[in-house]
Order: C-alpha cells, then sequence, then structure tokens
C-alpha cells in the first residue's frame, strides 16, 4: 500500500462517520479503494449479510489492512497459530468452534468472575484516585479485561501482561503500517504471546483444570495433543484473548470519552446511577468499538440493488449501521436517556459477540466506581484526544482525564 493510500486509511480510520453517512444516503453500496471492500453501511443491509452466512463467508473476517514484510513473516512462521478460528469460520466448523466459547463465557461462567473483576477495578482505581489525574487507557482501561478474561482461561496473573501486550502488538502488525524493524519487533513480540499461551495448552493438556483453557483442549483434543492440536489452540485462545480485552478495552475507553464530553450526561449518571446500563448501550451504539468485520461472498448476489460477483469482499460496518436514523431517531446525538432499540455493536446472528455480557459487566463496574469515587471527572484540557487509527478496536491513543 503506497503513502497516499495509508494517508486516506488513517483518516478514514481516525473518523469514519462523514464517510458512513455518505455512504447511507448514496443508492447502493460503496466502494472504498482504501479498504479494497464493498461498504455495507445501512442497519438493514448489514443484517441481512449477517443473516446470510451462507452467501456472504466469514473467512475473510480478520484479514489484514497491511501486510507485513517477509522478514516479519519468517518471524511469524516460528511462532503458532495461523490456523481457524470462530471469527472466521463458517457453517459446521463455525458450530464447533464456538460451541466451548459460548459454554465457557456462559451467564453462570460470567457471575462468577464478576466479584473478582469488581475487585480488581477497584484496586485499579485506588491505584490513581488520590493523584488528581489518570491516563485512563494505560492505567485502566488496557489492564482490566485483560486480567479478567485470563482469569476465565486460567492465565497467572504474572503472564496477563506479555499476553495483552502481545495482543496489542499482534492488531498493529495487522492494520497499521509499521517500518520493517518495527514489524520485526512487533511479530517476535506476537511470537512470544504465542509460545506462553502453548506452555499452558501443554500443562492444561497434562493436568486439566476448571477454567476454559482446558475446555477447549477437551473439545479440540482426542488422543495424543499433536503439534497440530497445539496450533489450533493457540490459534484459539490468541482469538479469544484478543476479542475478550482488546474491545473492551476500546469500549471502556470511548465511553468515559464521550460521557465527559457531554457534562451534563456524566453529572446525570452521577447523581442517577441506576442509568448506566442504559449509557452503557448508547455509548456502545454511538461509536462502536469493533467497527466491523469483513466478508466475502460465495456466490453471485444483488445487496441494496448493487450487483456483487462470487468473491467480491465486503466491509460490513456495525459502527456506520448503529448510527442510520432509519433505525435509531437523532443517530448521531449521544444520549443516555434515549429508549434504547437493538443496535449492532456486539453483532447479530450466528456470530453475535459471546462475551457481550462479559464486557457489559466489566463497563458496569467502572462506570460505578468512576461516578461514586471520582464524580469530578473531566477531560485534561490541555491534551486533545486522538483516536487509533484502526476499524477493528476503535479507541483513544490515550485518554487524560483530570479531577
Amino acid at each position: 500500500m503506497d503513502r497516499e493510500l495509508h494517508a486516506g486509511l488513517d483518516e478514514l480510520q481516525r473518523d469514519p462517520y462523514p464517510l458512513y453517512t455518505r455512504a447511507r444516503q448514496t443508492e447502493g453500496l460503496t466502494h472504498l479503494v482504501e479498504l479494497d471492500a464493498w461498504l455495507v453501511a445501512r442497519d438493514a443491509d448489514v443484517r441481512e449479510v449477517l443473516r446470510r452466512p451462507e452467501d456472504f463467508s466469514s473467512a475473510v473476517a480478520l484479514r489484514p489492512d497491511v501486510l507485513p514484510a517477509p522478514a516479519a513473516l519468517a518471524v511469524l512462521g516460528g511462532g503458532f497459530g495461523g490456523r481457524p478460528v470462530v471469527v472466521t469460520a463458517d457453517g459446521a466448523e463455525h458450530q464447533r468452534l464456538r460451541a466451548p466459547i459460548v459454554r465457557g463465557l456462559s451467564p453462570a461462567r460470567v457471575a462468577a468472575v464478576v466479584p473478582y473483576a469488581a475487585e480488581r477495578a477497584a484496586a485499579l482505581v485506588d491505584a490513581f484516585a488520590g493523584d488528581g489525574h489518570v491516563e485512563l487507557m494505560s492505567a485502566y482501561a488496557k489492564r482490566l479485561p485483560g486480567e479478567v478474561i485470563g482469569r476465565i482461561v486460567g492465565l497467572d496473573p504474572a503472564d496477563v501482561p506479555g499476553v495483552v501486550h502481545g495482543g496489542h502488538r499482534a492488531e498493529e502488525l495487522l492494520f497499521r503500517p509499521l517500518a520493517e524493524e518495527d514489524q520485526i519487533a512487533a511479530a517476535e513480540d506476537v511470537v512470544a504471546m504465542q509460545r506462553t499461551l502453548d506452555r499452558y495448552v501443554q500443562e492444561r493438556y497434562d493436568e486439566p483444570r476448571e477454567d476454559l483453557c482446558s475446555e477447549l483442549i477437551a473439545s479440540v483434543v482426542e488422543g495424543p495433543l499433536t503439534l497440530e492440536h497445539r496450533h489450533q489452540l493457540v490459534a484459539h485462545l490468541q482469538n479469544l484473548l484478543l476479542a475478550g480485552h482488546l474491545t473492551t478495552a476500546a469500549l471502556i475507553g470511548t465511553t468515559v470519552l464521550h460521557l465527559l464530553r457531554h457534562p451534563r450526561q456524566w453529572e446525570l449518571l452521577c447523581a442517577e446511577p441506576e442509568r448506566i446500563p442504559a449509557a452503557i448501550e448508547e455509548a456502545a451504539r454511538y461509536d462502536t468499538a469493533l467497527q466491523g468485520f469483513r466478508r466475502i461472498t460465495t456466490r453471485p448476489v444483488v445487496l441494496a440493488g448493487t450487483e456483487l460477483p462470487a468473491g467480491a469482499a465486503l466491509f460490513v460496518a456495525f459502527g456506520a449501521a448503529n448510527r442510520d436514523e432509519r433505525r435509531h431517531a437523532r443517530a448521531d446525538t449521544f444520549d443516555i436517556t434515549r429508549t434504547s432499540s437493538r443496535h449492532l455493536a456486539f453483532g447479530f446472528g450466528v456470530h453475535s459477540c459471546p462475551g457481550s455480557q462479559l464486557a457489559r459487566e466489566q463497563l458496569r463496574l467502572t462506570l460505578e466506581e468512576l461516578t461514586r469515587r471520582l464524580p469530578g471527572l473531566r477531560l485534561a484540557e490541555d491534551r486533545p484526544v486522538v483516536m487509533r487509527p484502526t476499524m477493528i478496536h476503535r479507541s483513544p491513543y490515550a485518554l487524560r482525564l483530570t479531577w
């Protein structure tokens, strides 16, 4: 991808909403050169794609925006994974891969981890509550979700920071243009994470525990643990951990950002904390953390009046659908008092996010802590917020707050 195209992609990703508006108002679908894909931007069209997985395959759901250099790919070749995962699978294979994750993130499993999540949320806020200022992404948003999903998977807390770091580096490597030496360094961090996960696979195979890692192994392995099993399981765990911490970290960041950009709504939330669940839904709708996924047509189809051949690439934009006026009145207005209507922040249909309840619980705990203990929170006036340029996990680079 040349420098001009990179610049266009950066501009699009830092604020995609004006483009989304134009695409929804334009007849048919809009083709984006920056993403090399047709943009699906209307709520009804996004739902149609998600209802028809047999026509719109998920095989390319995580296709990188940037292809790493050969030297970085060579480093990745020394790691584990690279096998189909739940978000890139279709049909029976998707159901097989999804089943143990759905069980592992069941309402009972989520309820069981909430006391731990509450304890960690309080401890993280304790660490900065007396300082009068904080950079929330590094001090809190990037930490709580990793610790919670790590607990469910069965990771030792000492291993969580390295796994979280490796997840962020994987996202950078595949969705940000980096110099070759930076790509190599990122690939080395990803491989280090994969080796940590492979160690857990081998340990839990030998001595299973009551954790999601052990359940995944039992769902995949019959008989001896082979090298191919290890590749498959590391791929599953990497995907689960990245989804479990990157998406929730992004959602914490954007939720706090928009509440503080609307001080009267923040004050209302502090005065009436029973509004927290509605505030979470509105924040997820208004600035969707996971902006969308790619799909590819399996046969010639017509969508929104646009004829698409087999093999056509689509970017199915949940973030655009969530600003569709046909579904959400005053869609471009952030309003925690609105009557909630079904948004697409956590997907829809067979690929809906199995971790949505876990994410909501962590948002609830976060807002309960912050509204109760730091009602005077405000954005640092001298540090403008810059959004990370990626369509996968939209969040602030940094969120500097004062009180």
